[in-house]
């Protein structure tokens, strides 16, 4: 008996005129698949199919191979044995991922990690967060949870939110009278001018509208000066009250944040330390105790950054107010004394220049 050729162990198909398998041979071949425990599932490792007659029925092979392979995932070659030509289909099972191109075989490379799902992690993660501050919040406002609280930090954040609605109000007051000022002044201005406008016109009353403008004028001089140092004491107290009392404050509702937060993990690990501690519950417990020491730390730097600012404001806010609250009581002291000398004296001390009116700003170039 002559000896097979090696190409028998593969299963041969034939093909019609028409190029379509034949139905017995398909049965044969599905049958032989089975046998080689290729047909077992949808993916496989490799698989060699071989045709005589040429490589001109490749785009009859999507009937022949099994459910789930796609031509897509082959490698064809050829090679002649015997004069005849085979076509030669190599299949490995899909890793999925993004083909890379080289000189040999296919090689498939996992995917980097999808951007998509980093994001909805993120969210995942935020929405769990809200949702557990939220339930601290109501829980606290119903009297049914406990909140951690640091009785002198409250204090001092109280007294802080009180002063600043008592200095807003003042910052407000102090506005008002600036305002006030500046259209009396304006007025004492203009009386002047008609004043002095009279008294050139009107010989037989020449020197009582000359001594009217010139008491006018001196006031409208008098109050421009109070003027700048009122507008000087009102700059200085909204710096303090709008940039750096809020600054402080901003970083108290980051604190009282972290203590939300802190609770609300706190009052889970206490619920789950509670009940069963098995083989489901303590991964929980443990993933829950390192969550709580997260927020812990996190509390306890803000907590510590609190304080900080509140003992550097209260030194900053000592020493603003004491320059401020001397300057405002001299000027107005003396202006309303008459002391035109120890009013231009008292915005020296404080380094105030006036504005002198009829006089334009200087250019950028003369500033340079």
């Amino acid at each position: 008996m002559a000896q097979e050729s090696p190409k028998n162990s593969a299963a041969e198909i034939s093909v019609t005129t028409n190029g379509q398998l034949e139905a017995s041979h398909e049965h044969n071949f599905n049958r032989g698949l089975e046998q080689r425990g290729i047909g077992s599932g949808p993916l496989i490792s490799a698989a060699q199919f071989t045709f005589q007659g040429g490589l001109n029925c490749t785009k009859d092979l999507k009937h022949s191979l099994p459910v789930g392979l796609g031509l897509s995932e082959t490698k064809i070659t050829s090679h002649s044995s015997d004069n005849t030509k085979e076509g030669v289909i190599e299949a490995g099972p899909f890793q999925g991922g993004r083909m890379q191109q080289k000189s040999g075989p296919v090689v498939l490379a996992d995917e980097v990690k999808n951007p998509a799902m980093e994001k909805l992690e993120l969210v995942r993660k935020w929405s769990l967060n809200t949702y557990k501050c939220t339930r601290q919040i109501i829980s606290e406002r119903l009297g049914r949870g406990s909140r951690t609280v640091d009785l002198e930090l409250e204090a001092q954040i109280e007294i802080l939110r009180d002063n600043k609605k008592k200095y807003e109000n003042i910052l407000k007051l102090a506005q008002t009278l600036s305002t006030q000022l500046y259209q009396m002044v304006h007025t004492q201005r203009q009386l002047g001018d008609a004043f002095a406008d009279l008294s050139l016109k009107s010989l037989e009353l020449h020197e009582e509208f000359g001594y009217n403008a010139d008491t006018q004028k001196l006031l409208a001089k008098n109050g421009e000066t109070l003027l700048g140092a009122i507008n000087f004491f009102i700059a200085s107290v909204n710096t303090l009250v709008n940039k750096t009392i809020e600054d402080t404050l901003l970083t108290v509702k980051q604190y009282e944040s972290a203590r939300i937060e802190y609770d609300a993990y706190r009052t889970d690990l206490e619920e789950l330390n509670l009940g069963p501690r098995d083989a489901n519950t303590l991964p929980k417990i443990e993933q829950s105790q390192q969550l709580f020491q997260m927020h812990k730390e996190k509390y306890d730097k803000m907590r510590n950054d609190v304080s900080i600012k509140l003992k550097f404001l209260e030194e900053n806010k000592v020493k603003v107010l004491h320059n401020q609250l001397v300057l405002f009581h001299n000027a107005i002291a003396a202006y309303f004394a008459g002391n035109q000398k120890q009013l231009e004296q008292t915005l020296k001390q404080f380094h105030i220049k006036l504005k002198t009116p009829g006089v334009d700003a200087p250019s950028w170039l003369e500033e340079q």
